[in-house]
């Protein structure tokens, strides 16, 4: 999964800041990075990493080892539930590991409070990895960490509802894919043409929002001012809403129930991450979908999402940590990686290998990984994001104008400001 609401975040952070008094002095704004030193990592080097990363990273841990036999590689398992305030609690009080896995919409946060180590340029090297995921780990012009895996977003579609619309290639152009979604509706038997995601899933509906915004031109701010009510904004607004006006998508849909009504038939496409290709073959999708990519107005610019790992501050073993890092962000390694977890490679060359480069799916996924984007790394993202999906609930299921939404997000946004 790739990022994780927290609402009012900032405000806890700054708060356990000031109750403890082991605040920093900020952080970013073209932070020097300090060389890390040459030779084998030595030590002991303690890591944080949640979910599935965190269980499977002993794999890869012990492999590292067996190169570093001086060094000991300690993992502990954290649950996402809880993970940001247990970050922001070790931040605070200077008690963290040497490195974590962090979601890449808490990069800016966690680095403006000064607690995140900037990444060293002489063993990092930026352009081994896609733009977009390396724009995660920036903060005021300064990189803080590295992108360990990604994912972005496509259109899954079944391909019996397709064939039947008389859809022999993916659309490319705003016409071409809302003309695509009503034939999957009218002449492919559909009874929803798409399924774009309102409010209230798991997943922020501003990652589907957002990709048809930066696709025609906007974006969430500009030079520090936000310009969430520009007109190519509220264009992309407009045409969100129309699949839900025209009655192309649905308004409310049961948890758990997407997959069904799409193996079934009954939706004709919805977006998603990589994670769905597995979730779909488990419930006997196997060969019965295929996968559009964004379609496109000035660009045809995805999400792009994941997660980056990050080095401390306060870590006791520095050079160690940093090391750890760049055999991670080894191709062959990142492959591994991903045969392991199947967490899609950052590093461009993982791409490389025949497992992913001979798939027809997931060669799509790195595709379009080559335009691909994420929201801006400022600390107080999470409560802008709440704001975006407010408005576009409200566009969405009671019919609210894309001007009065786009009115509204730039005013919630500006009063909550970047955190800068």
């Amino acid at each position: 999964m790739t990022t994780w609401r927290r609402a009012g975040a900032v405000v806890a952070l700054a708060a356990m800041l000031a109750v403890t008094g082991c605040g920093r002095d900020g952080g970013g704004g073209g932070e020097a990075a300090a060389p890390v030193g040459e030779g084998k990592a030595t030590g002991d080097i303690t890591v944080w990493a949640m979910g599935t990363e965190g269980e499977k990273l002993s794999v890869l841990a012990q492999d590292f080892m067996r190169e570093n036999p001086d060094a000991k590689v300690t993992v502990t398992p954290i649950p996402w539930d809880g993970a940001h305030d247990k970050l922001a609690t070790a931040i605070a009080g200077k008690q963290t590991p040497d490195l974590s896995l962090i979601g890449t919409t808490w990069m800016g946060e966690f680095a403006k409070t000064g607690g995140l180590d900037p990444t060293p340029t002489d063993l990092i090297r930026k352009e081994d990895f896609f733009a977009g995921a390396w724009d995660t780990t920036v903060v005021d012009g300064t990189s803080y960490g590295v992108p360990w895996y990604v994912e972005t977003r496509l259109f899954y579609v079944n391909s019996a509802v397709a064939t039947r619309a008389g859809i022999t290639a993916p659309p490319k152009t705003w016409e071409e894919f809302k003309s695509a979604v009503t034939a999957l509706k009218t002449r492919g038997g559909a009874k929803w043409g798409v399924n774009l995601q309102p409010p209230g899933s798991a997943i922020g509906t501003w990652q589907t929002v957002m990709p048809f915004v930066w696709s025609n031109g906007g974006d969430v701010a500009t030079d520090g001012t936000f310009t969430l009510d520009s007109p190519q904004a509220v264009e992309a607004y407009a045409y969100y809403r129309s699949f839900f006006a025209e009655g192309l998508a649905p308004k409310d849909l049961a948890q758990g129930a997407l997959e069904p009504a799409f193996l079934k038939g009954e939706i004709g496409a919805f977006p998603s991450g990589p994670w769905h290709i597995g979730v779909l073959k488990e419930q006997g999708g196997e060969g019965k979908f295929q996968l559009w990519p964004m379609p496109g107005r000035q660009s045809a610019t995805s999400f792009v999402g994941g997660g980056d790992l990050a080095v401390f501050k306060d870590a006791k073993n520095r050079d160690g940590a940093w090391k750890f890092v760049a055999y991670l962000s080894r191709p062959e390694v990142q492959t591994k990686w991903y045969q392991t977890t199947s967490d899609l490679p950052a590093v461009q060359q993982g791409w490389d290998d025949p497992a992913l480069r001979g798939d027809p799916l997931l060669s799509t996924f790195g595709r379009q990984l080559e335009d691909a984007k994420s929201p801006p790394a400022i600390p107080t993202w999470e409560q802008i994001a709440a704001a975006i999906d407010g408005e576009v609930e409200k566009m969405a299921k009671a019919g609210a104008t894309p001007e009065d939404a786009a009115r509204a997000m730039q005013q919630r946004a500006t009063s909550i400001g970047t955190g800068a």
